[in-house]
């Protein structure tokens, strides 16, 4: 799996269009999401900066990102169009791999031991 990582500073008053887009059933997954090895989009927002934001793509591998950017290139290049308007910046942080998860346990009595 590989993870696509974008950061972008939003326009203040463009912050719910954002939200729209690159959000859950957004404009953004909607292109991808009968894609072959598409697995989703996560919009994270900083606590700190309110117009700062990360956007994680998440694909199987890269071959098929690349795949689904050339067959639905004019599309692409038009929602990135549309979405450049609201935003002051766009950065590709890079591309990374999963190398590992982390399990958190279900919070909860701690267990004591009464040795």
């Amino acid at each position: 799996m590989i993870e696509i990582v974008w950061e972008f500073v939003v326009k203040e008053k463009a912050q719910g269009q954002f939200e729209l887009a690159y959000g859950p059933g957004g404009a953004w997954s909607k292109l991808f999401a009968k894609g072959p090895g598409f697995r989703g989009t996560t919009l994270l927002h900083d606590t700190k900066n309110p117009r700062r934001y990360l956007v994680i793509d998440l694909w199987d591998t890269l071959a098929q990102r690349e795949q689904i950017l050339a067959e639905r290139k004019e599309a692409y290049s038009d929602l990135n169009a549309d979405f450049a308007e609201w935003t002051e910046s766009k950065t590709e942080v890079g591309i990374f791999r999963v190398r590992a998860e982390a399990t958190v346990r279900p919070r909860g009595r701690a267990r004591r031991n009464n040795a």
